[in-house]
């Protein structure tokens, strides 16, 4: 517990810290524990330290672990941060508070569906493939006006963008792309960052961290 409390407590001074630099207030991040391939033993110490934003990559996952841990503690706040498959829309609309990963039209039109038959209405984020990266998931740039006109009228409401720099280059470049994409479309949240490179973020706009390895310790 207290080894969980300490990575908790250094994470969020990292995050003051950089928001500070920036001029920003620290409460205005929001940091996500990514929770993936983590079970329920792991995930408690941090609930217990005071976490409660949560990430998950897969949908299958995050329904077999969470209904039982959300039981415990109905505060907790679910994001759903890997990429949904759109016949899985339902299921995700109706486990998650936040979807981070919508990034195409045949998921806008699956959620827009999902969310008129479960009358449930997550927070959403357009995935930007920021880095043009074909293994990727995410909206070309140039793709992005054309998505978020056909969110809104499909009914959906966009809350803001999320992105995945490329590995190994400097990722401040990327962060300060997706900051102007968002204010250029006047949404609010950037969903940008994790455990190597959060507090670049955070000086860049980031309102979202999604962190791991920093919260929970190196996988095996």
């Amino acid at each position: 517990m207290n080894e969980a409390a300490d990575r908790l407590a250094e994470v969020q001074g990292h995050i003051a810290d950089a928001a500070r630099r920036a001029r920003r207030r620290p409460d205005e991040i929001c940091l996500i524990a990514v929770s993936k391939t983590h079970d329920a033993d792991a995930i408690r110490p941090l609930i217990v330290a005071g976490q409660r934003h949560f990430g998950e990559n897969r949908v299958q996952e995050a329904t077999a672990k969470w209904p039982a841990l959300r039981a415990e503690l109905p505060d907790v706040v679910l994001h759903l941060i890997g990429r949904l498959q759109s016949n899985k829309a339902e299921e995700a609309v109706a486990l998650f508070d936040a979807i981070h990963s919508l990034d195409r039209s045949s998921l806008v039109q699956a959620l827009a569906k999902a969310c008129e038959k479960t009358g449930k209405r997550p927070q959403l984020f357009v995935q930007v493939n920021i880095g043009n990266e074909e293994q990727k998931g995410g909206c070309p740039v140039a793709d992005l006006p054309a998505l978020l006109a056909e969110a809104t009228a499909a009914g959906l409401q966009i809350a803001g963008l999320m992105a995945i720099p490329p590995a190994d280059i400097e990722p401040a470049p990327f962060f300060a792309l997706l900051d102007e994409l968002a204010a250029r479309h006047a949404l609010p949240l950037r969903s940008m960052g994790m455990s190597g490179d959060y507090e670049t973020a955070v000086m860049l706009g980031a309102t979202h961290v999604r962190v791991g390895t920093a919260l929970f310790g190196a996988r095996d």
